[in-house]
């Protein structure tokens, strides 16, 4: 074989004599057939490990061609591999997560398990209004390979455009809207409906987020295997608020700083801060890659935590929650 070429796929010759062909440590499912001819499945874990790369390097869709094949055409490995991607950091749950952990259990009722989030399922249907917000998560399976974390089950929740939590916050105690249940599929996503949540005193915009092994996990907080936040961009939520019904967040937001904030500040929210698309008449979507490493210990989750704010377990919340 041609050392030369490190872009084709190399032989591992195992014990029985058998050389079997890889490519960037995987072995091909069709040992006869070019890399560009290995099937679906093998394609979708291609292309999920260079879209992964691009959005790290930050690079756009004009280079994409230019990172996957070399001047010839045939595949590259000279730039950076998914090995780049960083676990997403364990976060609190803050003070009214849902989950039991502090109260309410809203992952044992029928019907969270859904994507457009905007309406309480319960005993109500009220529906959050506010500017519609797509958000869509690209949980990857990290101690299985990078790959998609298909089955994984990813409850996400967050505040209303007045900053009030459901099912704890004055006003809004028998509705749960703005909570709910994706299960990942074979592509590795979750997707969301939603409204962009207000910004309330002393916490940066965010969504909270848990990812569990499996949809039949999630009825316990403790097996969560991720708990972690998504950070909004500022330009982003300046241009929401300046719209009717988030008047009070305007003022919130020029109190605090992404860099400031007790939960993202210490990395200013570098692996947790969204991309965003979109307008205020459209809606926007908020995009994050998700990595979760089931090999690490969650040092986080639950009711409290740095960052919690008041109304741990036990306590009660405050109509207008000022850490969470």
């Amino acid at each position: 074989m041609d050392e030369t070429k490190p872009t084709a796929p190399t032989a591992d010759r195992q014990p029985t004599g058998r050389r079997l062909r890889t490519f960037r440590g995987r072995t091909l499912p069709r040992q006869h057939e070019d890399v560009d001819d290995q099937g679906l499945a093998f394609d979708v874990t291609t292309m999920l490990d260079r879209r992964r790369v691009l959005g790290l390097l930050g690079l756009g869709a004009a280079t994409a061609g230019l990172v996957a094949c070399g001047g010839d055409g045939t595949a590259s490995t000279s730039a950076a591999t998914s090995s780049d991607l960083t676990e997403i950091p364990d976060e609190t749950a803050g003070p009214y997560p849902g989950d039991g952990s502090n109260g309410v259990n809203v992952l044992t009722t029928s019907g969270v398990v859904r994507s457009d989030i905007r309406s309480s399922f319960g005993t109500s249907t009220t529906t959050a209004e506010g500017v519609p917000m797509t958000l869509v998560l690209d949980v990857v399976d990290m101690s299985g390979g990078d790959v998609p974390f298909e089955g994984a089950a990813v409850y996400v929740w967050h505040c209303d455009r007045e900053g009030r939590y459901s099912l704890y916050s004055s006003g809004v105690e028998d509705e749960d809207y703005l909570r709910g249940v994706q299960v990942v599929g074979a592509d590795g996503t979750v997707t969301f409906t939603s409204v962009v949540p207000a910004c309330y005193s002393g916490r940066w915009p965010h969504v909270h987020l848990e990812v569990y092994p499996d949809v039949d996990s999630i009825t316990d907080a403790a097996n969560a295997v991720a708990t972690s936040q998504v950070a909004l961009p500022q330009d982003v939520c300046e241009a929401v608020y300046a719209t009717a019904g988030y008047e009070a967040s305007v003022t919130n937001l020029a109190q605090v700083s992404l860099a400031g904030d007790t939960v993202f500040g210490d990395d200013a929210g570098a692996t947790q801060l969204a991309t965003v698309t979109g307008d205020t008449s459209s809606g926007y979507r908020v995009s994050l890659t998700v990595g979760v490493d089931t090999t690490t210990t969650p040092t986080s989750g639950g009711a409290s935590g740095p960052g919690g704010g008041p109304g741990g377990p036990g306590g009660a919340p405050p109509a207008r929650p000022a850490s969470a």
